[in-house]
């Protein structure tokens, strides 16, 4: 029972429900971020577009654009989850970044090119802030809703469900790209614009299942919610920076976050620009991707079960830093499906262990700052997309290849290989 929700904890309805979040938001990481968005920013506006006095490859204002989104919520969100800690909203900020999400992914419908790209920028980059901005708060149920011996098992089938929910979605939405007849549509960009509507409706429609399940908000009186709010970052501070093992993983995370984020952010566009893959290619890249990576987050869960997070984490490292090389030098569609079958077996792997890990690391710490707890960890891995899908964008627009981005990033997994080496980790106990 948690003492401070009265809830059961393991309550296999409630730990559902929860999973049902990762089935509403992934449809946007998915269909949007990953699939389908990329490749329509690309096909609508010119490779080289005036801005700011300055020429920049559609490419690299592509990664820009994500970079900023995330300096925003790298700004906001230890302010935020301060206040919710001691607000106690922990429930109201998850369905108000929900609800900017979710109309957001709606607004790109108006997007049609060029002469509407502030619309695509902005429209993009508020979903994005909605979706990353809302997962701390998700994050931070999990261990009020069950005990440290389930956070591996948990962790991967909120994984699963998002990536189940999502490839169901990805699947109508390319059967409309591809045969907008069937559907009574004209050809063109309308099928994929409808897409974005599709998606902030599955995304606010299933988001209302956890928002019924999940515990209540347990709101706390406050004459100033700045000031405490701010105060809560603080307290939060104070007591993570003391913890070497705390802040040693947390530094490994940011590096290889960085290398993993900006992977998975940009390899549509990378096969899109590099190998010139049409929208069939593309259809069984994603699916590959996702496919692989349902069996991947449970395999290296059950590695952490019998042995450890570290080991499991130690193993994706290796394989991250083989696919930077392989990609660096792949030539064909066929080749670099052999290499999106490795990003897949650890692309839910990775994530779903280190958000387990991190629970494990804050065990024994007080309820009232687990947001602020989660939020120094969402912080890290945002300031990492900013970091490495900045520098990609860089390169690229440098160098003028995405290959030279790509071999860089591998840079950033030694790194965060060699930090996570010195963190002992244990099994959790029930």
């Amino acid at each position: 029972m948690n003492k401070f929700l009265n809830i059961k904890l393991n309550d296999k309805r409630i730990i559902r429900a929860w999973a049902f979040f990762d089935w509403a938001n992934s449809a946007f990481a998915l269909v949007i971020s990953v699939a389908i968005f990329p490749a329509y920013f690309l096909q609508t506006t010119p490779d080289v577009i005036p801005m700011f006095g300055m020429h920049i490859n559609n490419s690299a204002l592509f990664s820009y654009t994500i970079s900023f989104a995330y300096l925003i919520i790298v700004i906001a969100l230890p302010f935020l989850s301060g206040l919710a800690d001691y607000s106690g909203r922990r429930k109201a900020f998850l369905r108000t970044f929900t609800w900017l999400g979710s109309i957001s992914c709606m607004l790109l419908f108006f997007f049609t090119g060029v002469h509407t790209l502030w619309i695509g920028i902005l429209a993009f980059m508020g979903a994005q802030i909605g979706f990353d901005g809302g997962k701390v708060f998700y994050n931070s149920y999990l261990p009020i809703i069950s005990t440290p011996d389930r956070y591996d098992k948990v962790s991967a089938q909120g994984f699963a469900y998002g990536y189940f929910g999502s490839v169901l979605l990805l699947v109508v939405n390319l059967m409309m790209i591809q045969f907008p007849s069937f559907f009574g549509l004209p050809d063109g960009d309308l099928p994929a614009r409808i897409s974005f509507l599709m998606v902030g409706v599955w995304w606010i429609g299933f988001a209302q299942i956890p928002f019924r399940q999940l515990p209540p908000d347990r709101i706390r009186p406050t004459k100033s919610i700045v000031r405490e709010g701010m105060d809560r970052i603080k307290i939060a501070l104070r007591v993570l920076w003391p913890q070497k093992q705390m802040t040693r993983f947390l530094a490994a995370f940011f590096f290889y976050s960085a290398g993993v984020q900006t992977v998975l952010f940009l390899a549509a566009t990378f096969a899109e620009k590099e190998l010139d893959f049409s929208t069939a290619n593309l259809i069984i890249l994603i699916l590959i991707l996702q496919i692989v990576a349902i069996g991947g987050a449970y395999l290296f869960a059950w590695i952490s079960k019998i042995k450890n997070n570290k080991t499991a984490l130690i193993l994706m490292l290796i394989i991250w830093m083989g696919v930077c090389v392989l990609a660096y030098y792949v030539q064909d569609p066929v080749q670099f499906y052999l290499v999106a079958m490795l990003v897949g077996l650890v692309m839910g792997g990775i994530q779903s262990t280190s958000r387990a890990a991190y629970s494990k690391l804050l065990e024994g710490q007080e309820e009232t700052h687990l947001n602020s707890f989660y939020s120094f960890y969402e912080v890290l891995e945002k300031a990492a997309i900013v970091f490495g899908t900045f520098s990609f964008g860089l390169i690229d627009q440098l160098s003028g290849s995405m290959r030279n981005s790509v071999l860089a990033l591998g840079i950033y997994f030694i790194i965060g290989l060699v930090l996570l080496i010195g963190v002992p980790f244990k099994k959790a106990r029930a």
